[in-house]
């Protein structure tokens, strides 16, 4: 599979990535863990059908030394033991979020355990991280970007 376009050298997706990229940062200074970033942004990959971002999120994880079970499992995580309450508070927003005209937005018991388990800076960061991996994702699979080849700690 060859990538419809170049993304770093194409002149307005360049200077946009740019931006996205510094955008994405702030989301890690709100004190959201960065396991809890890494599988919220897997999990919106795979709900997109994003295999780069699979690649690069299921990666970057095992690196940071996550476990291959909760890499797994993620998928399925309503189901699996292996998430905190925390966790599985963002990943309901993350996929609330992603769905989101399935049923007209976030519904409130959703963001209201978000908002229990995490403060007003912390839930901004990750609704900046789910709008970021998304907008991600919408990049990558309009441009068929080919997955398989991404190395840990090559975007910084």
């Amino acid at each position: 599979m060859d990538a419809r376009l170049d993304l770093f050298t194409n002149p307005v997706l360049g200077k946009f990535i740019k931006h996205l990229n510094s955008a994405a940062r702030v989301a890690l200074d709100a004190g959201v863990p960065l396991a809890t970033l890494e599988l919220v942004e897997l999990r919106v990959s795979q709900i997109n059908g994003c295999a780069y971002c699979v690649d690069m999120h299921s990666k970057d994880l095992a690196h940071h030394g996550e476990t291959t079970v909760r890499i797994n499992l993620v998928a399925t995580w309503r189901e699996a033991t292996v998430y905190t309450e925390e966790e599985r508070a963002a990943l309901a927003l993350a996929e609330a979020a992603t769905r989101i005209a399935d049923s007209a937005g976030v519904p409130d018991d959703v963001w209201q355990n978000a908002a229990k388990h995490y403060d007003e800076e912390q839930l901004g960061a990750l609704i900046a991280a789910i709008a970021g991996i998304n907008t991600w994702n919408r990049i990558n699979v309009i441009t068929q970007q080919p997955a398989g080849d991404y190395v840990p700690g090559q975007w910084g």
